[in-house]
């Protein structure tokens, strides 16, 4: 005989227990439940996955990585400041950004929105906002440098307060240097009227929030000098790494500055993102669990009706080693069917997701995910083999524990109590 007679004995107690229909339907739903547990789990850390990618590469993309404000004091030749950050490795790009927040007017439509004071070249390189305009162009905040009062605002305000491109609204911004001073606090706000020259569309709350004017005129509202700026916003080459790298950018930094980075801002989402991956890990583990230990009931019911072959096994030889393995073998049979089948339909539902949930979409006449809440429109998915080898060899581990008992109970038939029986 050349295979191992364990493996021998298990592989024909499988077959053999085709005939016991009860049996059967046992060890038919330990598998199919391990296989569902295998493939929802693999689709939901995909997805979590794909969560992670669309933060990291789309919201991230206009959120700042990383911002160094200045405390007191403006920050003075923020050029030279600029190039000397630039020269951290692991800083890709830098650009000068006053931070304002004020009021827009068109009519009698009123919008809250921040303002982004930001030089329009120098903000392409740490920002891709360029890619989200629907209407005008991007280099109009500095292509009419004779004109600086002009406007970029989101797709939510534009909507708001009803207006289009080309069209001239107030900007209404609070007095520099507020502070406690009773007479600045009370004061009337610094007005401007500045002509929409570019509208985005990004998703979110961010189109409802946003808007970006030219770095002249921000500095014109604070009183900064042509070469001063409020802060400096970083584009690094990490984003999950953005609290270390500004850290290492500020300890050559020769300004007094506050460091902020996006983990304070939109850092929640993240959690959120580990939190469910977490939570969904835990739970299918669970459902993996319980269908593993499907396979204790169809084991114990094994041994029962092979108390006979057991009992003679031993007394031509067997070892009580052998008996074990052959059962721990017949039970393993369960686990890695469940695990590989439900390991491929995760892969392919994975690979497909986006696609199958918009079928879905369109089928139901539903969404999801909707655009003007959340900054994506549709459910992403990428696949990570190594997600897949560790759901893979969990179920595997499971099952094998489930069989442990079992076959430890098939090694204490006493065979003189069963044969005297027969």
């Amino acid at each position: 005989m050349f295979k191992p007679l364990s493996i021998f004995l298990g592989w024909r107690y499988v077959r053999s227990r085709h005939g016991n229909g009860f049996s059967a339907f046992i060890s038919a739903s330990s598998t199919i439940g391990i296989a569902l547990g295998v493939t929802v789990l693999i689709v939901v850390l995909s997805a979590m996955n794909g969560f992670e990618r669309e933060l990291s590469q789309k919201l991230l993309s206009i959120v700042p990585h990383v911002e160094l404000v200045s405390v007191n004091e403006p920050i003075k030749n923020w050029r030279q400041s600029i190039n000397k950050v630039q020269n951290e490795q692991a800083v890709l790009a830098a650009a000068p950004v006053i931070k304002m927040t004020g009021m827009l007017q068109h009519g009698l439509q009123l919008k809250a929105v921040e303002v982004r004071g930001v030089d329009a070249q120098l903000e392409m390189q740490v920002s891709s906002i360029d890619d989200y305009i629907i209407a005008g162009k991007w280099q109009g905040l500095s292509a009419a440098k004779q004109n600086s009062n002009t406007i970029i605002i989101g797709s939510g305000v534009a909507k708001k307060l009803s207006v289009e491109l080309g069209d001239k609204i107030q900007l209404l911004l609070p007095p520099p240097g507020g502070g406690n001073d009773v007479k600045q606090v009370f004061s009337a706000p610094i007005t401007r009227h500045v002509e929409v020259v570019g509208i985005f569309k990004f998703g979110g709350t961010i189109d409802e929030t946003l808007a970006y004017v030219p770095l002249t005129l921000a500095s014109e509202v604070m009183g900064y000098k042509s070469n001063e700026t409020q802060s400096i916003r970083l584009k690094v080459t990490d984003v999950f790494s953005a609290p270390k790298i500004a850290r290492q950018v500020v300890y050559n930094f020769d300004h007094y500055v506050y460091i902020n980075n996006w983990t304070r801002t939109q850092g929640h989402l993240f959690n959120d993102i580990q939190l469910v991956r977490m939570v969904m890990f835990i739970v299918l583990v669970l459902v993996i669990a319980v269908a593993s230990f499907n396979i204790v009931s169809t084991l114990i019911m094994a041994v029962n009706e092979r108390q006979g072959d057991i009992a003679i096994l031993k007394t031509m030889g067997a070892s009580s080693q052998t008996i074990m393995l052959a059962f721990i073998a017949q039970g393993l049979v369960n686990g890695v069917v469940g695990s590989l089948l439900g390991a491929l339909c995760g892969v392919y539902l994975a690979l497909n997701l986006s696609d199958i949930i918009s079928s879905i979409e369109q089928f139901l006449g539903v969404t999801f995910l909707s655009g003007d809440v959340y900054f994506i429109n549709y459910l992403p998915s990428v696949l990570h083999l190594s997600d897949v080898y560790a759901t893979v060899i969990t179920a595997l581990i499971m099952s094998l524990l489930a069989t442990l008992y079992p076959a430890w109970r098939a090694t204490k038939i006493e065979p003189a109590q069963v044969l005297g029986q027969q």
